[in-house]
């Protein structure tokens, strides 16, 4: 008699099933966002436009527009869903989102801080060099006390809230003192935007980096899911595959806020709603969180430009009133 599966985990050919079909998902949506917008672009004029075709104004509107920011969402919204993941395993606190640890505060002060000294060519670098700089201080800040004790998780996460408001107060206070001109773009910036998005290679590199730093630890996660005590007991290398995965999710998320601003949910919802379908095996729950994240944040954007078109909404907005519906139907399903 075959041997069954264990609880939880997954099968190899419906994994692979699952994995062909959210890949086929954020397909269509890439393929939907080159496809609609203010000047509608058929399939033939699409492929002729990926294969080199230039000469068309749908190929210049493709290539240099849509292509790039579609992109760019696929890969922030990968991000955000892949550490989101990674810290509720982490953290073993189904609240925990990718921003838990006062990341996309540090970025936000540096992002608004080049914008209210009117150097917009320094908006990214201030915001990765903010965001960095808010992992490093709560890393430090958590291991920091009278007894000199290594941090844990609950000392990390009360840290990264500490900081969060302190960066909240901060926030606050350059949108008080802004000038009205350049407030509504820091808005925009807050609440997740990719209007501004022209690049997405630097996004897809760490992207692919970090999906394949965190698949290297998936089964360590798998146990790290039980508890701390049985995971030392089984073997796993507790601090360091604790360090090492903390400090990949925060590279993800800084590099996704840098690259969309604090785009909201999609590392909160994702994960959560595809446990309730694939289990917790983190061999699958990590991809599938990634292609999942992506394709929704390229829906999300390809509404955000086009529902009151001419005007074009944050990205955020749409993600957060997608989001809370979603978050309360899976509350509820967790509460039966």
């Amino acid at each position: 008699m075959p041997a069954r599966p264990l609880p939880g985990l997954v099968t190899p050919a419906r994994r692979a099933a699952i994995l062909l079909a959210l890949a086929a998902v954020a397909l269509i949506a890439l393929g939907a966002s080159l496809a609609v917008g203010s000047i509608d672009v058929g399939v033939s004029a699409i492929v002729r436009a990926l294969t080199g075709d230039t000469t068309e104004t749908a190929s210049a509107i493709v290539r240099e527009l849509r292509l790039p920011r579609a992109l760019a969402a696929f890969a922030v919204g990968a991000l955000l869903a892949l550490s989101g993941a990674l810290m509720q395993v982490l953290l073993r606190n189904p609240l925990a989102d990718p921003y838990i640890l006062g990341i996309s505060g540090g970025a936000a002060v540096g992002a608004l801080g080049a914008m209210l000294a009117g150097t917009a060519s320094l908006v990214t670098p201030a915001a990765l060099g903010g965001a960095l700089g808010s992992t490093v201080l709560v890393f430090s800040l958590a291991r920091t006390g009278l007894e000199r004790a290594p941090w844990t998780t609950t000392r990390l996460l009360l840290t990264g809230v500490v900081v969060a408001a302190g960066w909240g107060a901060l926030i606050a206070l350059m949108l008080t003192i802004a000038p009205d001109a350049r407030v509504k773009g820091m808005l925009f910036w807050l609440i997740g935007d990719l209007g501004g998005t022209t690049l997405a290679t630097p996004a897809l590199i760490v992207l692919a980096v970090a999906l394949l730093g965190a698949l290297a630890f998936a089964r360590d996660l798998n146990v790290l899911a039980r508890g701390e005590h049985v995971a030392a007991a089984l073997g796993v290398a507790v601090d360091r595959t604790t360090l090492a995965l903390s400090a990949l999710a925060a590279l993800a998320t800084a590099v996704a806020v840098t690259t969309a601003g604090s785009v909201g949910f999609v590392g909160l919802v994702v994960p959560h709603a595809l446990r309730l379908v694939i289990g917790n095996d983190q061999r699958i729950l990590l991809p599938a969180s990634v292609l999942a994240g992506g394709a929704l944040l390229v829906a999300a954007d390809t509404l955000a430009r086009t529902v009151v078109a001419p005007i074009q909404l944050p990205v955020g907005v749409i993600t957060a009133l997608v989001g809370v519906p979603v978050f309360l139907v899976l509350l509820s399903r967790g509460r039966t």
